[in-house]
């Protein structure tokens, strides 16, 4: 029997893996931090808020994890660089990368400045742009692969009427990105994907999964096109993840995988 099949669980093993998590003090930065703690691997944390950042860099403590906390967002190249360099100088390499920074602004195109517009390009676009970046030349001189997993959207396929041509755009950017690195860093062992959600539980969130009129309303018109019929929970995207940061994606590069519920397939 092929050594890997003989014991399978042990493809999904990151244990003393590094990993540089951005945006480790929102939802889907403090989950990928949470689980990847757990599974052992060594947690550089960079968020532009303090005291969440702290509070999520000493829960991964607690789990067990040795953590790097970075007060800082990639907002430069300057940035991105110093985050990766302050990486290898505590651990000595970076194995994982999951960009989990960003932002949306929701407004009718005819009422949104420019500005605006530019602004979540440039958080959600070429901040991830820049990290991968980053990153990936520190794994390429490393010469052992690596793994890069981008925040993409269901929002990247599907537009949406309530005024999100910047966000749409903005994963639809990122989905671009991501196949093109595939392609582009395929030979190297290097995998580039990105995790694609739906609605899930977070702190922006929390509204729709109330029970007063409004939240009902929301929920059962978007529940009408979700196979599943219920909104995402965390642990959807906990399994996702680990799969795309460990050896059992080695074979799955320049992929959107989609954490949905069946939304995009209908």
């Amino acid at each position: 029997m092929i050594p890997d099949l003989a014991n399978p669980l042990s493809l999904f093993d990151v244990k003393g893996k590094v990993a540089i998590i951005t945006g480790a003090s929102g939802a889907f930065g403090a989950l990928a931090a949470e689980v990847l703690a757990a599974a052992g691997a060594k947690l550089v944390l960079t968020a532009g808020k303090a005291k969440e950042l702290e509070d999520i860099a000493a829960k991964c403590r607690k789990i067990g994890s040795e953590v790097e906390p970075i007060n800082k967002r990639p907002d430069s190249e300057a940035d991105c660089e110093s985050i990766v360099e302050a990486a290898t100088r505590r651990f000595g390499r970076v194995d994982i990368l999951v960009v989990a920074s960003g932002k949306n602004d929701v407004s009718k195109i005819v009422e949104m400045a420019p500005e605006r517009f530019l602004d979540v390009m440039d958080a959600n676009v070429t901040q991830s742009w820049l990290m991968a970046r980053a990153a990936g030349k520190q794994m390429l001189a490393q010469g052992e692969g690596g793994k890069i997993v981008l925040m993409s959207s269901a929002r990247g396929l599907l537009g949406h009427p309530a005024g999100y041509t910047a966000y749409c755009a903005s994963k639809a950017a990122i989905d671009g990105i991501t196949r093109a690195l595939g392609c582009e860093w395929g030979p190297t062992g290097i995998t580039v994907n990105a995790i694609a959600p739906t609605v899930f539980r977070s702190p922006l969130t929390a509204w729709m999964f109330a029970d007063d009129e409004k939240a009902k309303a929301t929920r059962a018109g978007f529940l009408s096109r979700v196979p599943k019929g219920r909104l995402g929970e965390p642990e959807d995207l906990a399994g996702p993840l680990l799969f795309l940061a460990s050896r059992a994606s080695d074979f799955y590069t320049g992929h959107t995988l989609y954490a949905d519920g069946g939304y995009t397939a209908g």
